[in-house]
């Protein structure tokens, strides 16, 4: 029966479900401002973005795309300006100061690209682990954190002040501090900037075990494209939006990446600069709906 029938009849239709009803992380044309002087500066542009619980994601995009200022908003460092922003039960859009240091302590484990600001340089690695676990009263805070660091393959270092730590060391202390209270989302800023391709491999794989045997759903930003081949799925930011996503797939030891572009909320995709820049397409394109895609030209061309 349909849902006109029904309310012919006096019944209640179904109202459609929400955008991202059953993600953990949801960015609904999400926009954030930034004053600049007298100048407002868009960061974000009306992104739209799902991670469900599980997934780790790597957040790809130019410097300036608006990809350190996505993961502010939803480490609650940062609110957001206009759109809808929800990571679990908790709406950022409507969070008082106290409501966010709850989420904070709650809900989010955050590692930055600069090791000093991860780890307390006059504690060892197993109390910087503890630290976070003394607010909240939690028994036990010293043998958790030596399972922590252990998980991260870092347990021989317990008991090391970070400038006795290789910076790959500090970084998986870091992940293993982030993790103490058991948060739902991790979220990484360049977390292997400063490290080189050996290493930045290292503290990848540390952030693929803590999703997959501590079951953290992983959100991690990284200026390295050449990251798309150590997680599920990468989304391209570009101008403040989501542009694109690569799906790895791995079918019996047949390891495929797929890129797709991404067609937000409003009907609008970004064509890749190389493709505008091949054909010439500018401010106009010409679309036409064929049986199973859309076919796009330059202005004035001849079919």
């Amino acid at each position: 029966m349909s849902e006109t029938t029904l309310e012919a009849l006096g019944g209640a239709a179904t109202p459609p479900a929400q955008f991202g009803h059953d993600a953990l992380v949801v960015c609904d044309n999400l926009v954030r401002i930034f004053q600049s002087g007298s100048v407002e500066v868009q960061a974000l542009q009306g992104l739209d973005l799902l991670v469900d619980e599980g997934e780790m994601v790597a957040i790809v995009g130019a410097s300036g795309s608006g990809k350190s200022t996505l993961l502010s908003v939803l480490s609650g460092m940062d609110a957001p300006t206009a759109g809808r922003v929800r990571v679990g039960r908790w709406d950022l859009m409507a969070m008082h100061a106290r409501d966010r240091v709850a989420y904070r302590r709650q809900m989010v484990g955050f590692v930055w690209q600069q090791t000093s600001r991860n780890l307390l340089p006059y504690l060892s690695a197993r109390q910087n682990v503890a630290m976070p676990m003394t607010a909240g009263g939690r028994r036990h805070r010293v043998a958790r954190a030596g399972e922590l660091l252990d998980l991260v393959g870092v347990g021989h270092v317990a008991d090391r002040r970070p400038q006795e730590m290789s910076g790959g060391e500090q970084q998986r202390v870091a992940i293993a501090t982030a993790l103490a209270n058991e948060p739902q989302l991790l979220l990484a800023d360049e977390p292997t900037g400063e490290l080189d391709t050996t290493t930045a491999r290292e503290v990848f794989d540390a952030l693929r075990t803590a999703n997959r045997e501590a079951g953290t759903t992983v959100v991690v930003v990284t200026h390295d494209s050449a990251v798309s081949g150590l997680v599920e799925r990468t989304v391209a930011i570009r101008d403040g939006r989501t542009s694109s996503e690569v799906l790895r797939r791995d079918a019996g030891g047949d390891v495929t990446h797929e890129e797709y572009a991404v067609m937000d909320r409003a009907g609008r995709v970004q064509v890749p600069r190389e493709y505008r820049d091949a054909l010439a397409l500018t401010r106009r394109v010409r679309l036409a709906l064929e049986a199973d895609h859309v076919s796009v030209w330059p202005d004035g061309s001849a079919r």
